[in-house]
């Protein structure tokens, strides 16, 4: 029976095989002269754009430090549409600022469905030292055209991995995503149930915290709780997020996953409080970290911070030597030199800066190491969250 089941098989796929030779043979040989045409080559053409042209269409001041971008598509350059995108990604920016070439990321605050109008909304807070940030704050304007990447990152909800609970813990400008994520749920683009935990110094400083309260207000399945470090207020929490202050809110009987997203000093204090939790790993997911600073606070930093190294880069056929202090990571002293390096998300997580290690050390702080198994076997790093320990060379893969 086996057997008659086997040869009845081959005949099938003999069958098939001859078919579809007939079937070529018969087609036009003539080139297809517009692949584009096809549904599934137009849909990720629209879904995942190499590049998006935006022109900023109105500027909103929540404060002279902070303030938020609408943006639209730039027609006149070829974008008619903006690329649909999950709440929690993020848009990787072009800057050209005094003739050097940089990358930044910004969560996108707006709801997803805004896209089909034509508007993603950037929230850009000033950061102290920060280039692109006070670049962006004091020189955009209405009509300024922007560069962007399609949508980027994984800090999205995924009901497959994650908990029907989200906690979320967010600092400062952190709260962009989380606005993002509280109009997706109440609009029926995400199912899930955002408990959000928002620290800010004072009531004042919660840009966005009024709007969702108004959300919550409407959908059940969105609750806003401000943690006011200095300032006692009515209906607030007083204090920091702690892993007691979670378990107050989060469910009792039932999973739950924690959504963090601030500045790097949050995610330093409230990982050591999460420890205390015992949830699954896969129940932990964190925001971009942002650039890393200060690697001497590495608990396994073993380098010289106050030293200075020279960086060797080999890129498209060319060799660059440049300085790279021990406290600056090898991406910024590339950028500081002008060379054009490939970056996205400059947290060591999307990869895009994927490099060899040619000779010298790097020190990669665990928090933000990226990288897989076989790029720490076969030495490759991402020169955006590493520092030098040593002169430097390596081999950078040029801008597409």
């Amino acid at each position: 029976m086996e057997k008659n089941v086997l040869k009845l098989r081959k005949l099938d796929i003999s069958k098939m095989i001859s078919a579809r030779v007939r079937a070529v043979a018969a087609a036009s040989s003539a080139p297809v002269k517009d692949l584009y045409s096809y549904l599934p080559n137009r849909i990720a053409r629209e879904l995942h754009p190499h590049v998006q042209f935006l022109t900023v269409a109105e500027v909103i001041e929540h404060s002279p430090d902070m303030k938020s971008f609408l943006l639209a598509p730039d027609v006149s350059r070829g974008t008619k549409s903006l690329a649909w995108f999950s709440a929690g990604q993020y848009l990787s920016v072009a800057l050209d600022i005094d003739g050097k070439s940089l990358c930044r990321p910004y969560s996108i605050a707006s709801s997803p469905r805004e896209t089909l109008a034509g508007m993603y909304r950037l929230t850009v807070k000033r950061v102290d030292g920060g280039i692109a940030s006070g670049y962006i704050l004091d020189h955009w304007a209405v009509g300024t055209k922007v560069v962007a990447s399609a949508p980027l990152g994984d800090f999205t909800y995924e009901p497959l991995r994650d908990a029907k609970t989200v906690i979320g813990v967010a600092g400062g400008s952190g709260i962009t995503p989380f606005r993002s994520l509280a109009y997706a749920i109440s609009e029926g683009d995400e199912d899930c149930d955002l408990i959000l935990l928002y620290g800010s110094r004072t009531k004042a400083d919660a840009v966005f915290s009024d709007e969702i309260a108004a959300i919550a207000e409407k959908c059940p399945k969105v609750k806003i709780v401000n943690v006011l470090s200095d300032e006692k207020k009515k209906g607030c929490e007083n204090g920091f997020i702690t892993a007691k202050l979670i378990k107050k809110y989060a469910p009792k009987d039932a999973a739950y996953s924690i959504f963090l997203c601030g500045p790097q000093a949050m995610y330093r204090f409230v990982d050591k409080e999460i420890e205390t939790l015992g949830l699954r790993r896969k129940f932990i997911r964190h925001e971009l970290f942002g650039e890393y600073f200060h690697p001497e606070l590495g608990a396994d930093y073993t380098g010289d911070i106050k030293a200075s190294y020279k960086l060797t880069v080999r890129m498209a056929g060319k060799e660059y030597t440049v300085d790279c202090p021990a406290d600056t990571s090898l991406l910024r002293a590339m950028e500081a030199a002008g060379i054009n390096a490939p970056s996205d998300c400059r947290s060591g997580r999307c990869g895009w800066c994927h490099s060899q290690l040619i000779s010298g050390e790097v020190y990669v702080p665990a928090e933000v190491d990226g990288r897989r198994l076989a790029d720490k076997d076969f030495g490759y790093i991402h020169p955006c969250c590493s520092f030098p320990l040593s002169d430097v060379t390596i081999d950078v893969p040029p801008m597409p």
